[in-house]
């Protein structure tokens, strides 16, 4: 997740938690914004967020690792809180028939409607992609003039 408009930029869905898993996601949020070296990463302190492989990587785009204290939530609340959401909106109460069918559903939720036109109160009732362009759309005008 962007702090800055709350956007979901890296996913992966597996049926383990792995570090293959957070390692993909990392990968799709790398492409996607392509950060400046030092930003900084936000996690629990899960094994897989331990291990070589995913700080090695974390490492190689150029990213500082921030993981929270032992058994504080608190300290990774925004995360904390999407995954409260998705899981009360998309997981709870649903039977899915097939493990592609979970996949479209989740994707579909992250791509389409939480990322496109869930809206958000701190970002002033914009959805988060609409909040980007909105701020991007600013800044060039103040570049410009």
């Amino acid at each position: 997740m962007d702090l800055f408009n709350r956007e979901i930029l890296g996913f992966s869905i597996k049926p383990r938690m792995t570090t293959d898993l957070i390692s993909d996601a990392l990968t799709m949020a790398w492409f996607r914004r392509r950060p400046h070296p030092g930003l900084i990463l936000r996690s629990d302190r899960g094994s897989q967020y331990c291990s070589n492989a995913y700080q090695t990587k974390l490492k190689s785009y150029g990213m500082v690792c921030s993981m929270s204290r032992k058994g504080n939530c608190w300290d990774n609340a925004p995360a904390e809180s999407w995954f409260g959401s998705f899981k009360n909106e998309v997981i709870y109460g649903n039977r899915f028939a097939t493990h592609e069918l979970m996949k479209t559903t989740c994707f579909d939720y992250i791509e389409v409607r939480y990322n496109r036109k869930r809206l958000h109160s701190s970002l002033g009732y914009q959805s988060p992609k609409q909040y980007l362009q909105n701020w991007l759309a600013k800044r060039k005008e103040m570049l410009v003039a």
